[in-house]
């Protein structure tokens, strides 16, 4: 019984919580649905003011809009007009220019019925003054003797005459402006580079005299008939001159080389004291091959005395030939040296390369080493010896160009045949032959002999001046500078000499009257 009654409130009391929930359920629902209602009641009230707010604001935009564009198209009309206004005033600006221009051709073509009555007017007036010139010319031609084609040639002899004398002294004051400034220049240059090189003079004799422990050694030289002498004089190609001149025997030979080496043999000779063909031969056969490696020697101290430290080795035995030969009694090596030295110098006051300008001054004779026994001057052998052993372009050209045979290409090619020429020039340096003085002299004389109004001619200071003297009637004082300018031309261009050479052209009128 407790048991249905514990069974039956536990359904009662089921029932009751749930109905309860039920009723609950319903309550909360119903809330859910009012405050859904309320919701959506409220968000229709905000959905209108929010249309009535969106409303306003377009209305409100569209306004603003409408007065902008009404504001825009009273601007634009504004600006319309004033184009207008502008267009109107240039049309009525371009319809008086028109009017003018109307007017002003109006005027030219009056004007140019003016000028071309006024041009007809001219060449009549024009017509009659020819004809008046004519008739004068005709009235002249009368009364003077002279024709039109007689009196423009006689004019204009006048006027050359005059233009002659004019230009000769524009060239004389001209020549005299560069003159003094070439020359100051190149004097600094010259004097500097003298200074700075004073080598001592060196002249090859053609003689050379070795010495004897006492006279009775000549006849052993001179040997039995003359058989010693011979053989030294055919193997050594020197002349010996045995004469009264105490304890010297004299060797005779143009070629510094041969004489060299018949010296060596002799004094070798004289030392051993066996003097006979047979040692002689053995001798001179021993003599020529140590002169090659002296050879060498002579090569080997011109390069370190000018500063050159590569060259060929067969380039330098050529270098040291040059010892043994001469130009006009100048030693060749000496000579080149000096060249090389000056070169230099000159090269170092320019700004160029000195080393080089050294190497072209060393080798610019180096044809003279060789050319008696090749074909050809010395240049053209001294440039195949230079392209042979791959010598520069400058030195190339500096070798070809010394004496003028060729164009230099560089500065170092003048420096060198200047340097060449002041070696050569310079007193003392040369010797020269009493024959080849004399044709000098003369050619000196010829040429200046044979210029127009010269009337004596004197070659003084061992050819370095020509003094000429013009006959005064004939030649006027700027006519006497062009007599000089032109024999100086003719001497550059017809002779080879070393240095320079003055012209001096001398005008003077003496008036002289005997009292009786």
């Amino acid at each position: 019984m407790e048991i249905l009654i514990s069974i039956l409130l536990v359904v009662i009391g089921l029932s009751t919580g749930i109905a309860a929930s039920i009723i609950s359920n319903n309550m909360k629902e119903n809330n859910a649905n009012k405050k859904a209602d309320d919701i959506i009641e409220k968000a229709k009230k905000e959905a209108e003011k929010t249309k009535r707010d969106s409303l306003f604001e377009a209305k409100e935009e569209a306004h603003k809009l409408k007065l902008e564009v009404d504001k825009e198209i009273k601007e634009k009309k504004q600006e319309l007009k004033q184009s207008e206004e502008r267009l109107i005033q240039r049309e009525n600006s371009i319809d008086k220019r028109d009017e003018l221009f109307q007017k002003r051709e109006i005027s030219l073509d009056e004007r140019e019925l003016k000028l071309t009555e006024k041009q007809k007017n001219i060449q009549d007036e024009q017509a009659k003054v020819e004809e008046i010139k004519k008739e004068q010319l005709e009235l002249l031609t009368q009364i003077s003797g002279f024709s039109k084609e007689k009196a423009k040639d006689l004019v204009m002899k006048k006027v050359e005459e005059q233009m002659s004398k004019e230009i000769t002294a524009y060239i004389k004051e001209r020549e005299n402006e560069a003159k003094l400034e070439s020359d100051k220049i190149a004097k600094n240059l010259l004097v500097t580079s003298m200074q700075r090189y004073a080598a001592d003079l060196s002249n090859e004799q053609t003689v050379t005299v070795v010495s004897l422990p006492n006279d009775e050694i000549k006849g052993r030289i001179i040997g039995r008939e003359g058989r010693n002498i011979r053989t030294i004089e055919a193997i050594t190609g020197v002349d010996l001159i045995i004469d009264d001149t105490p304890e010297a025997v004299v060797l005779s030979s143009f070629d510094p080389l041969r004489r060299e080496i018949a010296r060596v043999t002799l004094e070798n000779l004289l030392k051993d004291g066996r003097i006979h063909p047979t040692r002689i031969e053995e001798l001179y056969d021993k003599v020529s091959k140590e002169m090659k490696s002296k050879i060498v020697e002579y090569g080997n101290d011109a390069l370190f005395e000018v500063g050159i430290t590569k060259m060929d080795p067969e380039l330098v035995e050529i270098l040291g030939k040059l010892h043994f030969r001469t130009s006009y009694g100048q030693n060749a090596l000496e000579h080149s040296k000096e060249v090389a030295h000056l070169t230099g110098i000159l090269a170092g006051e320019l700004g160029e390369n000195v080393t080089l300008a050294k190497r072209a001054g060393l080798l610019h004779d180096i044809g003279k080493a060789i050319d008696h026994e090749i074909e050809g001057s010395h240049v053209q052998i001294g440039v195949d010896i230079a392209k042979k052993y791959k010598e520069s372009e400058e030195v190339i050209n500096a070798i070809a160009s010394h004496h003028g045979d060729t164009e230099p290409q560089n500065i170092i090619s003048v420096l060198v045949a200047i340097a060449d020429a002041l070696s050569a020039s310079r007193p003392g340096a040369r010797n020269d032959s009493l024959e080849n003085y004399l044709k000098r002299l003369e050619q000196l004389e010829n040429i200046a002999n044979e210029m127009e109004g010269v009337e004596k001619t004197y070659a003084v200071q061992a050819g370095r001046e020509l003094r000429v003297i013009v006959k005064p009637e004939e030649v006027d004082d700027l006519t006497s500078h062009k007599i000089a300018r032109d024999i100086k031309d003719k001497i550059e261009s017809t002779m080879q000499y070393p240095g320079t050479i003055k012209v001096t052209v001398i005008r003077e009128t003496r008036a002289t009257e005997e009292a009786k």
